[in-house]
């Protein structure tokens, strides 16, 4: 076994996983809401992107930018639809909403676009790089720096900024928040579309690697999941930290033991991490 092959391909998965758990990162940690349409949301941003590549005859740049704007304002929707639920901080009611939600998205994508399997033309997925036994793509390089460069700057905005101290005064307490003259609908409404045009980036550049399908957003889902609560909800830095390392665990363990139980595997090490450290990583 090549383990530098096996270390990129860690790397490469995991920045994938960590670029579609920001907007959830947010979402939970920041903003104190569910949203379990995530992975159908991830889904619909792929086949937006696709239509506007293969239907629309758009570049691959202008079509990312298409799905982003679809997504942010089905996000806008979404949250307006949501509204009283959000304010009354009704989280097991918007689980069941979001839920439902997520599947009508499975459904009507089913219908628009169709049952069959679909491959995003005109990206960086066939470029690929040669450096001795090793490889990888220009996709790969694309991802793992956007990622990066995301992180950094939500970690900024959040942590150095006034409207990120109006955020995480929305999410401790609405109500007294809005005493002192802050706009919690606006807040809300602004981190629910942040999270759906992040997970419509996400989508935009994981989705190349693997074929697009109606039903994948399940399988996403659940990984988005183990990294946002591996990472610590809420942290961002330990969402990063969580997607790489779960990655580099996912390849590994693909490699040595078999990748038809790697999700297993990531839910034995959540679940051993979580008696350990119960914030999970956790570092804001």
């Amino acid at each position: 076994m090549n383990i530098a092959q096996q270390i990129i391909n860690g790397i490469v998965l995991g920045s994938g996983y960590a670029c579609i758990a920001l907007g959830w990162t947010i979402l939970l940690g920041v903003a104190r809401l569910v949203n379990f349409a995530h992975g159908q949301l991830y889904m619909l941003g792929a086949f937006v992107t696709w239509y506007a590549i293969t239907k629309l005859g758009l570049p691959y740049p202008l079509a990312i930018l298409v799905a982003i704007i679809v997504l942010g304002v089905i996000g806008l929707l979404m949250q307006s639809a949501m509204m009283r639920l959000v304010m009354t901080q009704n989280l097991t009611s918007l689980m069941i909403v979001t839920l439902g939600l997520g599947y009508v998205l499975q459904g009507g994508s089913a219908l628009i676009f169709g049952g069959n399997p679909q491959t995003l033309p005109g990206t960086l997925a066939r470029a690929k790089i040669d450096i001795g036994p090793l490889w990888f793509t220009w996709q790969d390089v694309l991802v793992l720096v956007v990622t990066l460069f995301l992180y950094g700057a939500v970690w900024l905005f959040t942590q150095r900024t006034r409207f990120g101290s109006v955020i995480r005064a929305v999410a401790e307490d609405p109500k007294l928040a809005e005493l002192f003259g802050i706009n919690a609908k606006f807040v809300y409404l602004g981190v629910f579309v942040f999270e759906c045009s992040a997970v419509a980036l996400g989508a935009a550049l994981v989705a190349p690697r693997s074929p697009i399908l109606t039903s994948m957003g399940f399988s996403e889902v659940i990984m988005t999941f183990v990294v946002v609560v591996l990472g610590g909800i809420g942290s961002i830095g330990g969402a990063l930290t969580a997607g790489l390392g779960l990655g580099l665990f996912t390849a590994f363990f693909g490699a040595f033991v078999a990748p038809a139980y790697t999700t297993a595997a990531a839910f034995a090490l959540l679940l051993a991490l979580l008696v350990i450290r119960p914030a999970g990583l956790a570092t804001k």
